[in-house]
């Protein structure tokens, strides 16, 4: 995956930004892909995931706890 930036120190916890984001219907994985095809399986079969998210996307503000972190 391209563009992989670490938001956590959890192993495995990943930023993938919207726009570039896909899910796989073959694998079942996120993954980032500039191409028709999943980074990760390589198959056609994909979701953009920005078309699920309807715009204009403001996620408000964060929440108290996650600003104590």
């Amino acid at each position: 995956m391209c563009n992989v930036r670490m938001i956590r120190t959890e192993p495995g916890l990943v930023s993938i930004p919207v726009k570039e984001a896909v899910y796989c219907e073959n694998c079942t994985m996120v993954s980032s892909s500039a191409r028709q095809r999943c980074g990760l399986c390589g198959s056609e079969q994909i979701v953009r995931l920005v078309h699920l998210i309807p715009e204009p996307w403001n996620p408000g503000p964060m929440p108290a706890l996650a600003m104590a972190a």
